[in-house]
This record gives C-alpha cells, sequence and structure tokens, in this order.
C-alpha cells in the first residue's frame, strides 16, 4: 500500500487534458503537470528543458493536443506517455518525469 496522500482522482483529470498539483517537499515545493490518457496517468516537472520556464500559459492550464504537450512560452512540443521533445527548440530533450501511479483511482507518488 502506498503511504503517499493522493495528489488527485484520476477522474479529476480530463481525459486527454492535464493538471497541475503542487508537491511540497522538505526542500521546498514543486509543481508537476500531472496529464490523462484514459486509465493512465504522467507526471511531469512544470519546467520546459528550453529556458526553465513552467509550460502552462496560465497558472494550472495548458496546451494539451492529440497526446502532445505544447509549451507555452516557445513551442516545444512534447510527447504526453514520455515527455519527450518532438518538436520545437529543444528537440531530443524531455521533460523531467515524477513517478506516480493510480491506486484505486487516486494518484500518487510513488
Amino acid at each position: 500500500m502506498n503511504a503517499n496522500p493522493p495528489l488527485c482522482r484520476l477522474e479529476d483529470i480530463p481525459d486527454g487534458d492535464a493538471i497541475a498539483a503542487r508537491v511540497e517537499a522538505p526542500a521546498g515545493a514543486c509543481e508537476l503537470i500531472l496529464l490523462r490518457q484514459g486509465e493512465q496517468a504522467f507526471a511531469y516537472h512544470n519546467e520546459c528543458p528550453h529556458q526553465g520556464r513552467h509550460l502552462d500559459y496560465a497558472p494550472g492550464r495548458f496546451l494539451v493536443r492529440d497526446g502532445r504537450l505544447i509549451c507555452a512560452a516557445h513551442g516545444a512540443t512534447f510527447a504526453v506517455d514520455s515527455g519527450e521533445c518532438i518538436a520545437g527548440p529543444c528537440r531530443g530533450s524531455r521533460l523531467a518525469p515524477a513517478p506516480i501511479e493510480v491506486v484505486d483511482g487516486a494518484v500518487v507518488l510513488r
């Protein structure tokens, strides 16, 4: 059983879209992007590898289309399922993943 508190419920993430989640830690808080494709969830740090800016166009609002996450600042495009940059200024790099799992409908850090 996972002892970490839930970040959200899977149903809180619209299918094919993303939400933000703030994670508190002893070293400081960080913001994650939680993305959903059907019954799968993916999580990445909300930081574009191009210039270290957040990917959201407004707090907690992300551009997600056809399984791709697009950085609002410079248009870098990332595959939702891998975090790999597939187009734009940071092609060949990837988003920093956060280890999550879905347990009884809850999205939790591993």
